[in-house]
């Protein structure tokens, strides 16, 4: 039986590690245990976050849109009823870019949207 030595291996997959830690404070971008740790903290994290994430920006459309709406008299949950029975299909991320960067469409569309009910 020969005799297998692990060295290169080893080295390969600790200089793996400790090229994801660039970056990292003192012993975390330098030692190869706490750089393990903190990689594999930092995995985690990053897979929370995505869920996270869209969380975060359906909330934040929510708000600009009500801000904006708000300005027309209406409340957010109106506003999406009155969308759905008007059937115009504009999802909140669209929403949210069109009342900031193009104010006069989406007063047009709060107007056509509040006439359609009286």
């Amino acid at each position: 039986m020969t005799r297998i030595k692990r060295g290169v291996h080893s080295r390969f997959r600790h200089k793996k590690i400790l090229k994801l830690s660039k970056g990292y404070y003192g012993a975390r971008s330098r030692s190869y245990r706490v750089a393990k740790q903190s990689v594999i903290k930092s995995y985690q994290y990053s897979y929370r976050d995505r869920k996270k994430k869209k969380n975060f920006f359906r909330k934040l459309w929510i708000i600009r849109i009500n801000a904006s709406v708000r300005k027309h008299g209406i409340t957010y949950s109106k506003f999406m009823n009155l969308l759905k029975k008007s059937s115009i299909k504009v999802n909140r991320k669209m929403l949210s870019e069109i009342s900031i960067s193009s104010k006069e469409v989406f007063n047009n569309l709060v107007e056509k949207v509040k006439n359609k009910t009286i």
